[in-house]
């Protein structure tokens, strides 16, 4: 699949927005401990992906009914869903000078219903001419997910005999109907029925 950039400009990638805070002061804080553990841009990109898909915990997994969508807010609460989870890593990674996208799935439906659209970030690492798109929702029985340049590794693959979808669309800020849901949900429960199933 070929990745598509929603802006042309690299430096979009880099930017700081509502939910991509990464001049909070947690942030900051958060690259400095993970930067001093790290020698390069590689070392480092895979330490914060490690970083929030295992200490981040997916509300879902853990039944925590909050609901987080500032990148600082899941640094400090340690709890998001997986928008929530690819928003803090995206921080992570601008405010370490490494491009980093938002990008989505689109998954077959559960219990009838349909699923939420799913999200997870693409890096663009120095020396490289590609994107390279890594999900940090966090593991759990049936998700294996790791970071990876080579093959991707993400928690799970799209069936396209299900109608699911990789949106090819590499956004530099949230989707703003995925944020909208965020926005607008006091608690897990509403934002499933809140955030959108397709984009």
């Amino acid at each position: 699949m070929e990745l598509i950039q929603q802006v042309p400009e690299l430096s979009a990638y880099l930017a700081a927005d509502e939910a991509i805070d990464h001049e909070h002061p947690l942030v900051r804080e958060t690259v400095a401990d993970l930067r001093s553990t790290t020698t390069d841009a590689y070392a480092y990109a895979a330490a914060a992906y490690v970083f929030v898909r295992d200490t981040v915990v997916h509300s879902a997994d853990s039944g925590d009914m909050r609901v987080t969508w500032r990148a600082s807010a899941v640094l400090a609460t340690r709890n998001g869903i997986c928008h929530s989870k690819s928003h803090a890593l995206a921080a992570l990674l601008r405010a370490a000078g490494i491009p980093t996208a938002l990008c989505y799935q689109r998954f077959g439906e559960g219990n009838g219903d349909p699923a939420p659209v799913h999200g997870l970030i693409a890096v663009r690492l120095p020396g490289r001419d590609r994107w390279d798109r890594q999900d940090p929702r966090g593991n759990k029985p049936g998700v294996d997910a790791h970071f990876s340049l080579d093959a991707e590794r993400l928690a799970w693959p799209v069936r396209p005999e299900f109608n699911e979808v990789d949106y090819p669309v590499l956004y530099a800020a949230p989707h703003p109907a995925v944020l909208r849901g965020l926005q607008s949900s006091e608690d897990r429960p509403q934002l499933w029925r809140t955030l959108p199933t397709e984009l």
